[in-house]
């Protein structure tokens, strides 16, 4: 158990049997009465949305999560491998479920795995990540107007709108959260 005002962005609390990952969190003190937080929980299972308002004093059973960190080994057509980096323990996580997921995993890198009740449930994409620029259309000098972009394409087949002046072969750091570009990456 968890009290209200313990509870932070990140957090996993069980609602209705099914645990939830709070991706937001406000504390408010009203005028007379008790503090109360409000969050924004999102079911780590389904992706459904779910807004409470606790007041601080009160308990919420938080889900018993591990995180354990695993390296991405490969996807085939149902799932993406991953290889615990302690135990060297396989996992298998089904596609389905993390759909989006496959246009940030690179292979050899290493990510954690969110586990409840034995089973992974979520696979952490870090804030921002760095890619390799694979397929870029080149500009003609003269043709550029203030913050002009244009899509590329990285190497694990997402597309982002860049500057103009990124070129294929380049590194970029992309925002995983909204897919966009923050900066050109130098070595």
């Amino acid at each position: 158990m968890i009290r209200g005002g313990d509870i932070a962005k990140g957090s996993c609390l069980l609602q209705n049997g099914q645990p939830y990952l709070v991706v937001e969190r406000e504390f408010h003190t009203p005028g007379k009465g008790t503090a109360i937080v409000r969050v924004k929980m999102k079911s780590i299972k389904d992706g459904g949305v779910l807004t409470l308002t606790i007041p601080t004093q009160q308990e919420v059973e938080d889900a018993q999560v591990d995180y354990h960190k695993c390296q991405f080994q490969y996807a085939d057509q149902e799932s993406y491998h991953f290889m615990d980096n302690d135990s060297y323990e396989q996992y298998d996580v089904p596609i389905a479920d993390h759909p989006q997921a496959t246009f940030y995993l690179k292979e050899g890198e290493s990510y954690d795995l969110t586990f409840w009740q034995g089973a992974v449930i979520d696979i952490k994409i870090p804030y921002k990540v760095v890619f390799t620029v694979a397929e870029s259309e080149n500009y003609v000098k003269g043709d550029t107007v203030s913050g002009a972009t244009k899509p590329v394409v990285t190497e694990t087949g997402l597309t982002v709108r860049v500057p103009l002046f990124i070129k294929q072969g380049e590194k970029i750091r992309v925002n995983t959260e909204t897919n966009e570009y923050v900066e050109r990456v130098n070595d």
